[in-house]
Parts: structure tokens; sequence; C-alpha cells
């Protein structure tokens, strides 16, 4: 799939992005450790007629790490952005930790939104300073340390990617490796392979760390497009609370419950499901 990478310069700061395919846009927010070279569920999407938008948001790839000096900074660039396209709606698409930026925009600027999906999304308090993920995540993807993690991942997953991909799968699903085989494609295995060489977390994740928490119950309130919130049963990643309190909170929406194998919703035998979801809902909207 062909993909165009450009950036966008404005008020002094830079906001990389990517253009996928052609027709309806989608507007999608990563997660954390991603950027604009995203993958996965973008070929449904390029194959069924939409293209595909996507930014490094805020610290990650070539995005300056200082329109995330807040939640609404960030989306207010997001905005920039697009209007820059002079795109005038899109379909919005927040991926895990993306998942506070999406809800976000959607909430203050509604005008731009003709669908919002939440896929795997952080929707409340994620992460915070008592928990030990977040201490470990200081350390190794501090903007310092993190090419160094990042670099010994991806040597070790090269070498040894079966090893590797049952070493991470905990940190994906709340399923023992022996309860998810029948959920699993043997395609996944490079898949998590080649998403481990794409990572990078930059001043990112540490962003991340601190915007996730600043969505508010009143954002989501706020929130009045058409919405699919989409999770597996089995995310160990993102609990499946923050999807019923996504439903519980945007009186729009609607829950779309995946037997995926984990947090990764695009990979594993409900792959297909995933996205004939998602395309069923875009078209329908």
């Amino acid at each position: 799939m062909e993909r165009r990478v450009e950036t966008y310069t404005i008020d002094g700061v830079t906001i990389e992005y990517s253009i996928m395919g052609k027709g309806e846009p989608v507007f999608i927010l990563h997660g954390g450790h991603s950027n604009c070279y995203e993958e996965f569920g973008y070929r449904a999407l390029v194959e069924n007629g939409f293209s595909i938008i996507t930014p490094s948001r805020a610290g990650y790839g070539r995005t300056s790490k200082e329109i995330g000096k807040s939640l609404s900074s960030a989306c207010e660039y997001y905005l920039k952005l697009l209007n820059y396209l002079e795109v005038e709606k899109v379909h919005l698409v927040g991926i895990s930790a993306g998942g506070p930026s999406s809800i976000y925009f959607a909430a203050h600027y509604p005008e731009k939104v003709r669908t919002l999906t939440l896929q795997s999304a952080v929707t409340k308090e994620w992460l915070t300073p008592k928990n030990t993920e977040y201490k470990a995540a200081k350390i190794l993807f501090n903007p310092s340390t993190e090419k160094h993690t990042w670099k010994l991942i991806s040597f070790m997953n090269n070498q040894f990617p079966q090893f590797i991909f049952k070493q991470m799968f905990p940190s994906f699903s709340k399923l023992t490796y022996r309860e998810a085989k029948e959920k699993l494609h043997k395609e996944d295995i490079e898949a998590i392979r080649r998403m481990n060489n794409r990572q990078r977390s930059g001043n990112g994740f540490l962003i991340d760390l601190l915007q996730v928490n600043e969505i508010s119950k009143e954002d989501l309130q706020a929130v009045k497009c058409p919405t699919l919130i989409m999770h597996s049963k089995h995310d160990s990643s993102v609990p499946l609370e923050h999807a019923y309190f996504a439903q519980e909170n945007i009186s729009s929406s609607k829950l779309c419950l995946l037997d995926a194998w984990g947090h990764l919703i695009w990979l594993g035998a409900s792959s297909k499901e995933t996205d004939v979801k998602l395309l069923t809902f875009l078209k329908g909207s």
C-alpha cells in the first residue's frame, strides 16, 4: 500500500503525517509507541474506498513535543492539520492511548467529526504514578533511553520472533498462551515482529502518561456523533472497564465486544470480524 509521509509546520512547531488511499477520510489517532507509519487495520479501509490520514501524535515521530503541553493543545493542532489539508469532516478513530485525544477532539470539534470509533481505547484514568507499569515506563521509555529499549527489543525479536511473541503475550492478553492458541494466526508472530521494528516512544509516551488522565467524564458526555466502541474481552493492556465507561457516558455509542485474543484486535482469527464491524459502521453512518 502506497503511503505519502509529509510534515506541516505552523506556529514554530511541526506535525508529521501520512496519507494512504483515496476516498472518504478516516483520521486515525494512533496508540502508544506508534507513529504515522502505523499499519494495523489499514488495508481493509484503503481497499474499501477510504483514505487514511494519520498524524504522528504529540512527541512521536517528527511531530514536535511542544504541541502536547495539554490534551487541548494537541487537539488544536490536529484541527489545524485538517484545515491545512482542506478536510471538512472525518471518521475519527482513536486507538489505545490515542483514545483520550480522539474523545477530546470529538467533544470539542463536533463540526469536524462524522463518526467516532474507539478501538482498545483508554477512556478514563489509566496508568498513574502508583502503578508499577507507570514506574517502569518512566524508565524504559524515557526520551533518553527509549531508543536503546526499542533497539534491544527489535534485535531480540528479529532473532527470536516466536520466543519474544510468547514473552510479550501477557502484556496484551488475559488469556494464557495455551488458551489463546485457537484464536491466533501464524501470521501474528510476523505482525508483532514488524510492529516492534517500527515502534519508538520519543517524547510521546511520557506525554501520553499525562494526557490520558486529562480526559474527563464531561468530555465523553459531550460526544454526540455516532460512536462505535470496539474492545477485546481478553484485553490486558487496557482493561475492559474502559469500554464500559465509554458506553455509559457517550449517549450515541454502541459497544462491540470482540473475542480477539487480546489488545491487538486487528490480529488473529477474529481480525476479519474487526474489519467487517468497522466498515459496516462507517458505511452506515
